[in-house]
């Protein structure tokens, strides 16, 4: 990933490489364990939402794809 200068993004996203998750439910996921919140979940794709979280000091994404009804 690639972020201009005066990037919004948390500074721990840009510098630390992540591993991403696929889940059914991220706010499910995010209310049910507690999970320190770093990007609120957000769809910039239909049918895909994306959130990131820290856990001992790394980030993680969380994704959910949508499935069709």
């Amino acid at each position: 990933m690639r972020f201009e200068k005066e990037s919004p993004v948390s500074e721990l996203i840009q510098t630390v490489p992540h591993i991403a998750f696929e889940v059914k439910n991220i706010d499910k996921e995010i209310a049910s364990h507690n999970l320190k919140v770093i990007s609120e979940p957000e769809s910039n794709t239909e049918g895909i939402r994306v959130a990131m979280i820290e856990h001992n000091g790394a980030p993680i994404e969380l994704i959910e794809f949508e499935i069709n009804k």
